[in-house]
């Protein structure tokens, strides 16, 4: 009769109060993260926004006039942000491409069982390690047109490309850029869908050899659709990430030479230029742009994935 007792539903008043208890305590413990989320991120952002609605003077303290939106169609009507956009949006399309494929590759082999492999796996992650500003400054010396190791080396083999200025040509500045940014990341890429294949149960590649399936047949039905959820999750690290690339063109180039992307224009504004009001809007938009391709990836890709799972249960 006891265990009866206690298996009977709770009244409907009894259940609200335990929501309610819940709630409560739910709340209570969010508390102190979502104060510190609103120290640390809403208040910049919401600051960063007044600014842009504003005409607001560094030079001369206390000189601001509310302009409204006048900054963002000053920003909006400038051939200067549209072509940061194409280069940003072209930079990240073709880096994060060149990532996944690469760092693909690279998961695969540090998968195998062989001797060395630790060592293999360490060593692959070293460029990852390297900070930005010592990768840009590396890169900028080996293209270096008089005495870079590019330019040496070609020479020295009588190969096309040995008079090339590689940072001071358009088309070439923005590939050098795009070869260091990949040369840097793909193992941070690597390393996310190595997580994810040792996810992956050895008993369904067992099962698929004695079906008969070949490397590449169990690749393409066993490997890629469930490694599906950790190329999603690094395509989204990757692409938020190089959305707001600044370290990287600001080092190497300056923004010269069709390399200036959203990030370098919003800086220049602020910094060089002390136009903190289009400073802030430009920096305003390039927060808008990347919260929209974040709720496309969600929408879109994250609801793909919710369906292959619910599919796999």
């Amino acid at each position: 009769m006891e265990g009866e007792a206690e298996r009977l539903p709770l009244p409907r008043r009894g259940r609200r109060s335990v929501f309610r208890q819940e709630r409560r305590l739910g709340a209570a413990m969010l508390a102190p993260a979502l104060a510190v989320i609103a120290l640390v991120a809403a208040y910049p952002i919401c600051y960063a926004v007044w600014l842009s609605l504003n005409e607001y003077s560094v030079i001369t303290p206390g000189l601001s006039r509310f302009v409204g939106l006048d900054n963002y169609r000053e920003a909006l009507g400038s051939s200067v942000f549209w072509g940061a956009m194409k280069t940003t949006v072209l930079f990240t399309a073709i880096s994060v491409s060149l990532e996944l494929v690469i760092g693909l590759a690279m998961a695969l082999v540090m998968h195998q069982a062989f001797r060395g492999r630790a060592l293999l796996r360490a060593v692959v992650l070293v460029p990852w390690a390297i900070l930005t500003v010592v990768t840009a400054i590396t890169w900028r010396t080996i293209f270096e047109p008089e005495l870079g190791f590019v330019n040496t080396m070609l020479s020295a083999l009588s190969l096309p490309g040995g008079n090339v200025v590689w940072l001071g040509e358009e088309g070439y500045a923005l590939g050098v850029l795009i070869f260091a940014d990949v040369w840097k990341t793909a193992p941070f890429m690597a390393l996310l869908l190595l997580a994810g294949l040792q996810g992956i149960p050895g008993e369904l590649y067992d099962a698929a050899k004695v079906d008969g399936a070949n490397a590449w047949q169990r690749f393409r039905s066993v490997t890629l659709p469930l490694l599906v959820p950790a190329i999603t999750v690094a395509l989204i690290f990757r692409t938020l990430d190089a959305l707001r690339i600044f370290d990287l063109p600001y080092v190497l180039t300056k923004g010269a030479n069709g390399t200036e992307t959203l990030s370098l224009i919003a800086q220049k504004e602020l910094v060089t230029n002390r136009n903190t009001g289009l400073g802030s809007a430009l920096a305003v938009l390039t927060f808008i742009t990347v919260m929209g391709i974040s709720f496309l990836y969600i929408r879109f890709i994250g609801g793909n994935i919710r369906t292959l799972t619910e599919e796999e249960e």
